[in-house]
C-alpha cells in the first residue's frame, strides 16, 4: 500500500485494540495452532523463542511456554521494550504481523538476524493467491494491512537466504536457517 494511505500511529493502535485475540479464547488458540503445531514438531525441548508482534495478549507465546519453551515477546505497541531484539533465538514467530510491515525488507532482515543457525522463522499471514479477486479480498480491507505476500514470496526469501522453506498448512510458512558448517 502506498505510504499516503497508511493510518497514523494513533489510528493504527486504535484499530489493533479492536482485534479479538485473548490468550484463553479456545477459538483463537485453535487458529494459532495452525502455526504452533507444525512448529512444535520441529523444535528441540526447552528452545528459546521470540513472539515478534505478539499483540496485547501474547497468546502464542503463552501456548509455546505451556509446551515447555522459553519465550520473549516484542510488539511495537503492546510490548515495546527493545531488549528482546538484542538476543538470538532458536525460533521466532510472526503471526498475523507481516502484513503490517511498513518496511518489509528491513523487518525481514531484522527477523533473519534474530535466528540462530539451525533455528526457525515461523510466519502466518493470509497468502494472496488470485489477482483477479484482490479488489474484493476481505483481508486487504483491514486498513492496517499494508503489504501482502504469496507463498512464492517466502520461497524466494528462503532461496535468497539459502534457508529451507516448508509450507505445512495454508498461510503458514516455516523457514529454517541452515546450521553453520
Amino acid at each position: 500500500m502506498s505510504e499516503r494511505h497508511w493510518l497514523t500511529k494513533n489510528a493504527e493502535y486504535a484499530q489493533y485494540l479492536t482485534h479479538e485475540n485473548h490468550c484463553d479464547d479456545p477459538g483463537y488458540r485453535q487458529f494459532l495452532s495452525k502455526l504452533a503445531t507444525p512448529l512444535l514438531q520441529r523444535l528441540q525441548p526447552a528452545s528459546k523463542g521470540l513472539d515478534f508482534g505478539c499483540g496485547p495478549g501474547p497468546a502464542l507465546a503463552k501456548m509455546l511456554r505451556e509446551a515447555g519453551h522459553d519465550m520473549a515477546v516484542f510488539d511495537p505497541y503492546f510490548a515495546p521494550d527493545p531488549a528482546p531484539l538484542s538476543s538470538t533465538y532458536d525460533f521466532v514467530t510472526c503471526t498475523e504481523t507481516a502484513e503490517h510491515f511498513h518496511d518489509p525488507h528491513a523487518e525481514f532482515t531484522r527477523l533473519r538476524a534474530l535466528i540462530r543457525p539451525g533455528g526457525w522463522l515461523a510466519v502466518m499471514t493470509c497468502f494472496q493467491t488470485d489477482d483477479a479477486r484482490f479488489a474484493a479480498w476481505q483481508y486487504r480491507r483491514d486498513p492496517t494491512h499494508v503489504v501482502f505476500y504469496r507463498e512464492a514470496t517466502f520461497r524466494f526469501l528462503a532461496q535468497r537466504w539459502n534457508w529451507h522453506c516448508h509450507v505445512p498448512k495454508k498461510n503458514v510458512v516455516l523457514m529454517q536457517r541452515p546450521v553453520s558448517r
